[in-house]
């Protein structure tokens, strides 16, 4: 079966945004779970570049218009990783960001599982595993019939592919040649249970797809590169439907739940979350920070990384506002433009600081973390080198 071969990547500057808004979608997940003190993180977290690439650059969507006619659908068919589309939904502008803290609580629109009825940008309520792709199917049917060009798009665990319902759903899709349907499952080896492995084994799931009449490709689902040329081959794709196998770890993003069942459904407590928000690395060791709360939040992303030059050369971290500063061994972005400038390190003493004309100090060389700062009436965590 066919798997993933790099082609052209995207431009670096398009990567760069792509990653400030997985950070955001990651940090987001973190602070709904634990303002709800429950909920999913694990396989939303597994998720967030998917969902970031999905509905920052794949989906015909309107924020304003969630329920124009012409648009793409996704449907959540693994619905308990509810906290990432809300935090991508919310960064894509479809609803206020800071009402994320208000997950799962008693009259709030963002319940456990997504409501097509109360949540803008959602197309169909989940949360009954195997559902979700029935619905996706019978979507991307009424297009064809319609002569509508929109595409459905939906996401599965796993897990959840354990579910005979997934296989009558893929036999429709393969069926009716819905080459307008693409179906993605978040492959990061873990369930409620322990291994998928070792509770009922999928695998080899690309060859079940792809018996089962679907054109399959097998990614890293976060590497935004191959996250797109996937999608873009999958566009190509006449008389059948689309597999895309993603790769993932689950948790990914925060060090002590990268592969750990246990954050399959449990929320982190307060101590959890501020070491979230100190030490979530992306990638190319980038973090969002949430501020303040997200009532007033303060976009900000670093890199404590080694650059490999003592004159400051790039390091791949960067400050949401763009704008650059050499400090030390590192390249940190926004400096200029933010007002943030940077003081030497009482531990490392590196020596290409600069002053900052506001309060505290930032670490920008040596490779060492950087140091908690108070900036106003806000705050910066420091990250982990």
């Amino acid at each position: 079966m066919p798997y993933f071969i790099k082609e052209d990547a995207m431009t670096s500057q398009e990567k760069k945004q792509l990653c400030i808004t997985a950070c955001k979608v990651r940090m987001g997940i973190i602070e709904s779970t634990h303002a709800a003190k429950c909920g999913h993180p694990g396989g939303s977290m597994s998720a967030a570049d998917m969902f970031t690439y999905l509905y920052n650059k794949e989906l015909n969507v309107d924020p304003a218009n969630p329920k124009w006619e012409d648009r793409d659908r996704f449907v959540l068919s693994k619905g308990h990783t509810a906290p990432g589309l809300y935090a991508a939904l919310a960064y894509r502008g479809f609803f206020p960001v800071e009402d994320l803290l208000t997950l799962r609580k008693a009259g709030s629109y963002l319940q456990g599982h997504p409501n097509m009825n109360s949540v803008p940008g959602v197309d169909m309520s989940t949360g009954s595993l195997g559902q979700g792709i029935s619905a996706a199917c019978g979507m991307a049917l009424a297009g064809k019939v319609d002569g509508k060009d929109y595409r459905v798009y939906t996401l599965l665990g796993d897990g959840e592919i354990q579910e005979g319902q997934v296989w009558e759903a893929c036999m429709f899709a393969a069926h009716y040649k819905l080459d307008n349907f693409v179906a993605i499952v978040d492959n990061n080896g873990l369930q409620i249970d322990g291994e998928v492995a070792k509770v009922m084994s999928p695998y080899p799931i690309d060859e079940k797809l792809e018996a089962f009449g679907f054109h399959v490709q097998v990614i890293d689902g976060h590497d935004f590169d191959q996250i797109e040329s996937a999608l873009n081959a999958a566009k190509q794709v006449k008389g059948k439907p689309s597999a895309i196998v993603m790769k993932t770890v689950k948790g990914k993003g925060v060090s002590f739940m990268e592969n750990q069942v246990g954050w399959h459904g449990k929320a982190p407590n307060e101590e959890q979350r501020q070491q979230a928000e100190n030490g979530l690395p992306h990638g190319q060791r980038c973090v969002h920070v949430l501020v303040g709360g997200l009532q007033n939040k303060f976009d900000v992303l670093v890199c404590s990384g080694r650059s490999g030059s003592s004159t400051g050369g790039r390091c791949g971290g960067f400050f949401g506002c763009g704008a650059r500063t050499a400090v030390g061994g590192n390249a940190l972005r926004g400096a200029d433009r933010c007002g943030i400038g940077f003081r030497r390190c009482g531990r490392c003493g590196s020596g290409r600081s600069r002053r900052c004309g506001l309060r505290g100090s930032l670490c920008g060389g040596g490779g060492h973390d950087i140091h908690r700062v108070g900036v106003h009436r806000r705050t910066v965590y420091r990250l982990g080198g």
